[in-house]
């Protein structure tokens, strides 16, 4: 749904959501405001065209901030006359954000909303359930948890006592390091010079 709205002497194509700069409005920012000048509404097929205005058609904004539009440089000019005039010029406007459309009661902002439900993807449902099946199987999981802690043994089970055929392979293991460093430090260097004599 769209309309057509007048203000400041101009006339704006306006749908939910468009933001438009229009001729300065005595309005602070932030406040809501009423357009009641509409030329027309247009929604699918259907067209309410005013003469001059649609009755029971409005178009509400939000106002945004109040601003100044770029500079337009005036330039006159004569030739041989000695004649230059350079002037720049800033409107001073007021920046808008429709929020919705009404014609005769039906909003076009709730059927935006309505919309924007039924486009929900495909994927973003199976997430949804996906999600949902998740929290039902950590539930359930921990409920199972519970139940086999409450049926166990209070009695933990003892530790294994090592074989001594282990016993013996791991001291072996043990002494084996230190001897070989005991080897390493009885052994003398050799010097530079009695390599070369070999």
């Amino acid at each position: 749904m769209y309309a057509v709205i007048e203000t400041g002497g101009k006339q704006y194509r306006v749908e939910v959501g468009t933001e438009l700069e229009v001729e300065l409005l005595e309005v602070e920012p932030g406040q809501e405001i009423t357009l009641e000048r509409v030329l027309l509404v247009a929604d699918g097929a259907e067209a309410a065209i005013g003469r001059p205005v649609v009755e029971g058609a409005t178009v509400s904004a939000t106002v945004l901030r109040n601003d100044r539009a770029a500079k337009v440089i005036s330039f006159k000019y004569k030739p041989k006359a000695r004649r230059r005039v350079k002037k720049g010029h800033r409107q001073e406007q007021t920046v808008l954000r429709i929020t919705d459309v009404v014609l005769n009661g039906k909003s076009a902002a709730a059927e935006a909303r309505l919309a924007a439900e039924a486009r929900k993807t495909e994927r973003q449902r199976l997430e949804e359930v996906a999600a949902t099946q998740a929290a039902a199987d950590a539930a359930l999981a921990a409920t199972l948890a519970a139940k086999a802690a409450e049926a166990a043994p209070a009695e933990a089970p003892e530790p294994k006592k090592a074989s001594p055929r282990a016993a013996k392979a791991a001291a072996t293991k043990a002494a084996a390091p230190k001897a070989a460093t005991a080897d390493a430090a009885a052994k003398p260097k050799r010097t530079r010079a009695a390599k070369k004599e070999d």
